[in-house]
């Protein structure tokens, strides 16, 4: 499609968020026309939909949305045309003092001197907004509109304000575009980790530890699955392992430079009356690594993987789950290189990543965050790493997308956005390249020339939180993960009690073969227990009878449903072997 045609389109993202940033002002004035009272805050559009913050003497209801989805859609069929019109810093502040809009009035306020203080009317409803926006309500199709949900919002996203109510929204230029995206809405809620970590014994959260997850003997199983291949392929890659401690002193996080610009996030005590912090990240152990030795140009690249549990002070109301914690492992790996090597390391990188997502099915975007304005260091070297960031991935082929001025404060990074089974995406895995450290930490190698340089190091994380990437795949895979990561890879579904001790020898079989395996032995129908492991999504299940134990053989069924037959048990255990060895995605 032409950029032309495209540009009235969903596809163009400008006019996406236009259309969107349009609904919000219909939710508006719709609110206002039924409940003239309700004091307006802001509403724009975000990645998915819009919202619009309100202030408002009673709570928003279900049936209240529904209400005003309703007169929505009447705005819409009105196609009121919406005119841009500006005003002074006087004549507007008494304009919205007279609408009654206090929230409005601070904004104004707010503004320079010499702001154009722009707005946007639409029939009798007038909103302080610098837009773009639709030319007409008409422009919406009013039965493509969908209300989402109501939740509490701080005013200006602080604690100690007004807490409004947010309505969220969604809307399309085509109805059957809505309801394909309501249908993927609820298959995400199928998915919820949250929902398939407790139904499935993987982990669970408390209230005696908002934010620090549980994990249980299933999710361990998964957990140390996970890690198992994680090693083995850094190890393959090149990398040796380390662990550095949780609490180092306050002095350290001083001279990282962390302190200055995230100590909001850490947690802090005293120890033998010296102030400590509990690491939010992995990165200063690991200068501490490298500097506890000597390093000649010979050792370089020296790769090291950290598997490090981290602490981060996360407010209550972000907590999610395994997204959003306060404790979790980051993956980290901190590659020490001389100059000439940074492009070689970077590639190598991005091919472990390559290996690593496909095995789980994950496809991915780039993109290059730049200098942000709170940085250490010349900005000629961060252009330089810049540039050298961008020439290693363009040489490999790789696409990417620029994000400006969201680079670490010590360094420019690519951020590797995965995209699961419904389309969504997760930022997982980064490359930040920094001089800044080695600098402050006044870390060394040898050259060949004999004298001292100064290394270049790559922070990596590729999972980034082992937590959070189990949230991921789990919905990913909606519980029913390949069968070398299942927590049980095999239950044994004896029908009778007389096929009760032949199960029992196929489950030793099979664990003596290394198969996580369970035995179903309670007195049910066998009928009740497939449909029960099928429930816990655990990948195949071996019915056993009398036929089978006078033949020597199981009945092999797929969680999906299908009847795989009669086979001996060594055709299975061949089966299960290979699909676990190439970590067959089924």
């Amino acid at each position: 499609m032409s950029e032309e045609n495209n540009q009235y389109t969903f596809e163009n993202e400008t006019y996406r968020k236009t259309y969107w940033h349009t609904c919000s002002h219909v939710l508006a004035q719709a609110v206002k026309r039924l409940w003239p009272e309700v004091k307006l805050a802001i509403g724009p559009s975000i990645d998915n939909g819009f919202y619009y913050d309100l202030d408002a003497p009673f709570a928003f209801t279900p049936e209240h949305l529904e209400q005003i989805e309703a007169e929505m859609r009447k705005i819409c069929k009105e196609k009121l045309k919406l005119e841009r019109f500006e005003l002074p810093r006087d004549e507007a502040l008494k304009f919205m003092e007279e609408k009654g809009e206090p929230f409005k009035v601070e904004l104004i306020n707010d503004l320079p001197a010499d702001a154009h203080i722009s707005f946007y009317k639409q029939g009798e409803f007038t909103d302080l907004c610098a837009g773009p926006h639709l030319d007409s309500t008409g422009r919406i199709k009013g039965n493509a509109i969908k209300l989402t949900a109501c939740n509490a919002a701080y005013w200006r996203g602080d604690s100690n304000r007004e807490t409004l109510q947010r309505i969220y929204g969604v809307a399309f230029p085509k109805k059957e575009e809505l309801d394909e995206y309501l249908a993927r809405i609820e298959e995400a809620k199928r998915r919820d980790h949250r929902k398939l970590g407790k139904e499935l014994g993987l982990f669970m959260m408390t209230e005696e530890g908002p934010g620090f997850p549980f994990f249980l003997p299933k999710g361990m199983v998964l957990k140390n699955t996970l890690l198992e291949y994680w090693r083995e392929c850094h190890k393959r890659y090149g990398y040796v392992e380390i662990s550095t401690p949780i609490i180092l002193n306050q002095e350290l996080w001083h001279r990282s430079g962390h302190w200055d610009h995230y100590k909001d996030n850490m947690y802090t005590t005293v120890i033998d009356g010296e102030d400590y912090a509990v690491k939010p990240m992995n990165c200063p152990g690991g200068m501490l690594v490298y500097k506890s030795e000597p390093h000649s140009y010979r050792d370089l690249p020296l790769r090291m993987a950290e598997l490090g549990l981290v602490h981060r002070h996360e407010m209550s109301g972000a907590l999610h789950g395994l997204f959003r914690v306060r404790c979790f492992t980051q993956d980290d790996a901190h590659i020490f290189m001389t100059r000439e090597q940074m492009k070689d390391e970077i590639k190598n990188v991005v091919k472990l990543f390559d290996e690593i997502y496909s095995t789980f099915g994950l496809t991915y975007q780039i993109e290059l965050s730049t200098m942000p304005e709170d940085h250490m260091g010349e900005e000629e070297i961060w252009h330089f790493a810049e540039d050298t960031l961008q020439a290693a991935i363009t040489e490999m082929g790789k696409d990417f997308v620029i994000n400006a001025g969201d680079g670490a404060f010590y360094g420019p990074k690519l951020d590797f956005h995965l995209a699961d089974s419904l389309g969504r995406t997760w930022q997982c895995g980064t490359i930040q390249l920094d001089f800044q450290m080695p600098e402050r930490f006044e870390l060394e190698y040898i050259g060949e020339d004999g004298q001292k340089h100064r290394p270049v190091m790559i922070h990596r994380a590729l999972l980034g939180s082992i937590e959070r990437f189990i949230g991921v795949i789990t919905e990913h895979f909606a519980g029913a993960f390949p069968a070398w990561l299942s927590p049980v890879q095999v239950k044994v579904l004896p029908i009778t009690d007389r096929a009760g001790e032949y199960a029992n020898q196929i489950v030793q079989k099979l664990d003596a073969a290394g198969f996580r395996v369970e035995v179903d032995q309670r007195n049910e129908k066998i009928g009740k227990k497939i449909r029960e492991a099928q429930l816990e999504k655990i990948p195949y299940m071996l019915v056993v009878g009398d036929r089978d134990m006078e033949n020597s053989t199981v009945s092999v069924r797929h969680r999906s449903g299908e009847d795989k037959g009669a086979m001996s048990f060594e055709d299975f255990a061949q089966l299960l072997k290979n699909e676990v060895e190439t970590k067959a995605i089924l």
